[in-house]
């Protein structure tokens, strides 16, 4: 993963929700060094705010890969992206891909790859023996992002927060567990693409033995309350072994998006239950605080709302594109 070409131009495909795009967002905000700009199909209706290029203009301007930047339900690779990728190709650009789907299935991409040199690039496919969990005890500390549904804030919570360590002067790494962290930190595994059997095992392997005061700031997947992504977010968990989480939430959100049947719990017992089920391979885990994605809040009530979810709970409340989590940084070291 650390010989992606940059910089990228990031592919928005025919993206209308905002949270589908959110590796091209992950991307943007927290290495923009490495972006020239979008590239999007006619149906799109959400942008990143960034240059639209074209794959031919972006290639002669010293663009080395077409990464793409929506993450689509199930994964899949549509069929109306392909003469997009192939322009791409043939324009010298490698596909950067975060996907299930792997980019080799496409005929035509492996054709176009063939013909200009350039790379097809899956990322979120780990070409590694991976072991079950074992549960065993590991030096080191680790907090683990968690939430209440899918796309709302737990690779940003991980990143701000490992930077937010950083600055107070603690160890600390960023440890990337989907594609687009991966992306980010030029390393890590993509646990929704590992077999059910092997994730505990994979997390174990991404957070491994550490000095006794070195902290792992690990990106969680998925949520325990959603009913397709649960298995993977119960993976991460027990194998990370956290010695503290940050819950994560919307706050515009009352049921699981696009699970409108699927109501979300309250954030006190979603706390409860991420404990209870933390505790099964690290009996002394603890909430240290709430990140909040407050995107859809102005200022006023975002201060009435936080002041109301720290009373609450008594835990710290921030947002992490708002403010920062430097709270929550001092409290996990406390």
């Amino acid at each position: 993963m650390r010989n992606l070409r940059k910089p990228y131009l990031l592919f928005l495909a025919g993206v209308t929700l905002k949270s589908d795009a959110k590796t091209g967002f992950g991307l943007r905000d927290w290495c923009p060094a490495d972006v020239i700009g979008e590239w999007a199909l006619p149906q799109a209706t959400v942008s990143l705010g960034l240059q639209v290029v074209t794959p031919a203009d972006a290639a002669a301007r010293g663009a080395g890969s077409l990464l793409i930047g929506v993450a689509p339900v199930g994964g899949q690779l549509p069929e109306s992206w392909i003469p997009t990728l192939v322009q791409a190709l043939d324009a010298g650009l490698d596909i950067v891909s975060g996907l299930h789907t792997r980019l080799e299935t496409c005929p035509a991409l492996v054709s176009a790859a063939a013909r200009s040199g350039a790379r097809l690039v899956n990322v979120r496919h780990a070409d590694r023996y991976l072991a079950p969990g074992t549960g065993r005890k590991r030096s080191g500390r680790r907090v683990l992002t968690v939430g209440t549904d899918c796309a709302l804030g737990k690779k940003y919570t991980a990143l701000a927060l490992a930077r937010a360590l950083q600055a107070l002067g603690a160890d600390a790494s960023f440890r990337a567990t989907g594609q687009t962290g991966i992306m980010i930190a030029g390393e890590g595994i993509a646990i929704d693409a590992v077999v059910a059997d092997f994730i505990s095992g994979a997390a174990e392997l991404l957070s491994p033995d550490n000095t006794a005061d070195h902290w792992d700031v690990i990106e969680g997947q998925g949520a325990l309350f959603h009913p397709a992504y649960a298995g993977v977010t119960l993976g991460l968990l027990h194998g990370s072994q956290p010695d503290a989480i940050v819950l994560c939430h919307d706050p515009s959100r009352s049921t699981i998006e696009d699970y409108p049947h699927i109501p979300l719990p309250s954030l006190k017992e979603a706390i409860r239950r991420y404990v209870e089920a933390a505790q099964l391979t690290n009996p002394s885990v603890r909430c240290v605080g709430v990140a909040i994605n407050s995107s859809t809040l102005d200022d006023t009530a975002w201060t009435r709302y936080r002041q109301a979810v720290a009373d609450e709970l008594d835990l710290p409340v921030c947002d992490p594109m708002r403010g920062g989590v430097d709270e929550i940084a001092r409290a996990l070291l406390a």
